[in-house]
């Protein structure tokens, strides 16, 4: 990357490019290779000047797996007016799009070092904490109370939803479409063991 030409900028401005430097880097190596000393020279400023917008190494990496999971949520976003099955579908279809076009700054986020350092898991805890709500807020247009231990199960198909992506990314066996209705099937065969789940038409939905 050519560095950035040196200009005025507001301190907002300047942290959010800051920010956005990092996020470009992390789709060339992982969080942990992203240095001061290269963000500073990309941004024409000094390492010094880095950190009076961030107090260490580690406040910016943790604002940069912040900025990634926004962008991620954004994407993701559900698109209102539809019913809750095909909602459900455009959503992950959403994810999927999101996370192969990102796959390199995904993979290392949820596999690297970062994985392990419990600010950057809060970080992730509280993304999955507005997937899961997500999904929740469906269920009452379906009819299903949604008790505690299905926002339990739901939370859990999030996670799968996570490593059935990553493992894809590195294999690619199925297809898009493929991915997208075995996530879909998932869900309710997850959270519903037990209940009649036929009046469902999960099948119905429309992948996008």
């Amino acid at each position: 990357m050519d560095s950035v030409k040196r200009t005025r900028l507001s301190p907002e401005q300047r942290r959010a490019q800051l920010i956005d430097l990092g996020v470009e880097m992390l789709s060339e190596r992982t969080l942990d290779a992203i240095s001061v000393e290269d963000i500073a020279d990309q941004a024409g400023v000094s390492r010094g000047l880095l950190f009076h917008y961030f107090s260490s190494k580690h406040d910016f990496h943790v604002a940069i797996v912040e900025h990634t999971s926004r962008q991620m949520l954004d994407a993701t976003e559900p698109p209102v007016g539809l019913d809750p099955l095909t909602t459900l579908a455009v959503a992950l279809a959403s994810y999927v799009d999101y996370v192969t076009e990102h796959r390199s700054s995904y993979v290392s986020l949820l596999r690297g070092t970062a994985s392990g350092d419990p600010d950057m898991r809060a970080v992730f805890e509280r993304t999955r904490d507005v997937m899961v709500e997500r999904t929740v807020s469906q269920f009452p247009l379906l009819g299903v109370e949604c008790t505690p231990r299905i926002a339990l199960a739901i939370r859990g198909w999030v996670a799968f939803c996570e490593e059935v992506t990553i493992t894809w990314l590195n294999q690619e066996d199925l297809s898009r479409d493929e991915l997208i209705e075995l996530l879909v099937h998932a869900l309710p065969a997850v959270v519903l063991p037990t209940a009649d789940t036929t009046e469902l038409s999960w099948a119905s939905a429309d992948a996008g």
